[in-house]
């Protein structure tokens, strides 16, 4: 049974308790249906095999520059970068300024193109721009930047645009505003839409105070797509006494990647890694970080990891030897194992 109709059933288990007598009533109905809901997604959980060999993009993606924090659109065709190039609203870029472009194919089975500036509505003169996320509906974007004027060192912004499409759309940049964004660097967003609860999560990395290490993962939420973003709070979690930095969620809120420092957990590889936490359901908290290993991870810094939609390919920048600047983007990939979660 898929998950949709289990959730179905746990709704109208719920209906009908509430038209009963109380002294008829089971008391764990409520507990139950929730428990329902969470063995169905377990159930239905994608099984994955190990991630292979990660790849470095090439000299068409990656410059002699820093090259990282990339974003992966739904479609799987247009690819988001952050970059201290030369070429974008910064000009000549002395002082390698980081910006957003973007790099399409014309399918998954394409080439990339070379990247593209997104231009002055979305990146900013003198200030660093970076680390798009996309909502599934492909109409807003969400990044950070160190333009001032507004709460803190760096705060998160959303862009939006009508055709989701079109990478060259988007609207001017909005501030989140202060309920979210605090005084210290607030970097690194990641959007995640629950369909179980109604719940909308900004995950996002901060240097606030309150947190075990000097960036930590915090969390801002709200329900609907009309609501605002609450204020942020940590997720423990996920937050250790080193830099826990960028990170990405699958599309069913189960799988959390991100990076963290290697030194400052049990397993790690490099200065810097990419980790997995896990959970049961939506309503479940994380799992301990566990280290992706040594055929993603190297003994140099990599990190900022990007999910594609179908939970298949992970990009992530690395500062290993062999690339084409000090940091590069790599790709790696896994394979549905279990074939009815693949078609989810």
């Amino acid at each position: 049974m898929n998950t949709t109709r289990l959730r179905i059933i746990a709704l109208a288990l719920g209906v009908l308790a509430l038209g009963c007598d109380p002294a008829d009533r089971p008391a764990p109905v409520g507990p139950a249906a929730v428990s329902l809901m969470a063995d169905a997604e377990a159930s239905d959980a994608p099984i994955w095999s190990a991630w292979s060999t990660a790849v470095n993009l090439g000299p068409v993606i990656n410059s002699s520059f820093n090259d990282n924090h990339p974003a992966i659109s739904k479609d799987g065709l247009s690819l988001y970068i952050t970059s201290g190039r030369p070429g974008g609203v910064n000009g000549v870029n002395a002082l390698q300024a980081e910006e957003i472009w973007v790099s399409q194919r014309a399918s998954r089975d394409a080439e990339w193109g070379p990247p593209v500036n997104l231009g002055p509505a979305i990146n900013s003169v003198g200030s660093n721009t970076g680390s798009p996320t996309f909502t599934p509906d492909g109409h807003r974007m969400y990044f950070h930047s160190s333009r001032p004027g507004f709460c803190g060192l760096a705060d998160l912004y959303v862009a939006r645009r009508h055709d989701k499409r079109d990478d060259f759309g988007w609207g001017p940049a909005e501030n989140l505003g202060c309920v979210v964004n605090g005084p210290a660097f607030d970097n690194g967003p990641t959007y995640f839409e629950d369909e179980t609860t109604g719940i909308t999560t900004l995950y996002f990395t901060s240097t606030r105070l309150g947190g075990p290490g000097d960036y930590d993962i915090y969390a801002s939420t709200r329900v609907g797509d009309d609501g605002e973003f609450g204020p942020a709070v940590l997720v423990a979690e996920l937050s250790a006494p080193g830099r826990d930095t960028r990170t990405a969620i699958s599309r069913d809120g189960l799988e959390m990647f991100l990076s963290s420092d290697g030194t400052g957990r049990v397993g790690g590889i490099g200065s810097q890694d990419i980790w997995v936490s896990t959970r049961a359901s939506t309503l479940d908290p994380w799992s301990t970080p566990v280290n992706l290993g040594a055929t993603v991870n190297s003994t140099a810094f990599d990190g900022a990891p990007a999910l594609s939609f179908d939970g298949t390919t992970l990009y992530f920048f690395s500062e290993r030897a062999g690339g084409l600047g000090k940091r590069d983007l790599y790709v790696t990939t896994r394979q549905h194992i279990n074939a009815s979660a693949s078609i989810r």
